[in-house]
């Protein structure tokens, strides 16, 4: 019997998180990967403002679902001060959807939460993003408004926090 040496093509680096992959010499971070960055924001956005820009788009394509929209769990995991042991920190609601768009783009989503809705929208925006051509005009009029209105509304929480932070003090005791 030989003994058998299990072999990754992944990098050492990655620490086997799929997610954490960078393959190639390519530069890691939003500006490299446009498709992260869509995706990222489509997913943040509220589901009232992912409706609003789908009934502004002119023309709505037609897609079909290749998986409909269907709520799972996941296992978050985290580590004390982002450096220590990683450790499972508990589950969390996510919804996936992947739609055919009538050009044969393929469209992904996986969103937080239960929002069957907001998974087949942000899979129909995935899928007309992709397309080079309407990208600007998309762009333009669907992803800049919706990061506009989280940074709003990150600013406005950051805002009520800090007015009511505490600040606390101590006397030194002694000299």
């Amino acid at each position: 019997m030989t003994d058998r040496k299990l072999t990754t093509t992944q990098p050492p680096e990655a620490g086997g998180n799929p997610a954490a992959r960078n393959h190639g010499d390519a530069p890691d971070g939003p500006e490299a990967n446009p498709r992260r960055r869509w995706m990222g924001i489509l997913a943040r956005a509220d589901i009232n403002d992912l409706e609003s820009a789908w009934n502004a788009l002119e023309h709505k394509p037609n897609y079909e679902f290749l998986r409909g929209p269907e709520t799972g769990l996941v296992m978050v995991r985290g580590r004390a001060g982002n450096v220590g042991k990683r450790f499972n920190l508990g589950e969390m609601a996510v919804t996936r959807c992947a739609v055919r768009l009538e050009d044969e783009t393929v469209g992904l989503s996986w969103v937080m939460g239960r929002s069957k809705r907001k998974a087949e929208l942000t899979a129909a925006f995935d899928g007309l993003l992709q397309n080079e051509a309407l990208r600007p005009l998309l762009e333009a009029r669907v992803l800049a408004p919706l990061d506009e209105r989280r940074q709003l509304r990150l600013a406005q929480q950051r805002t009520l926090a800090e007015e009511t932070t505490v600040d606390f003090f101590t006397l030194v005791r002694g000299s």
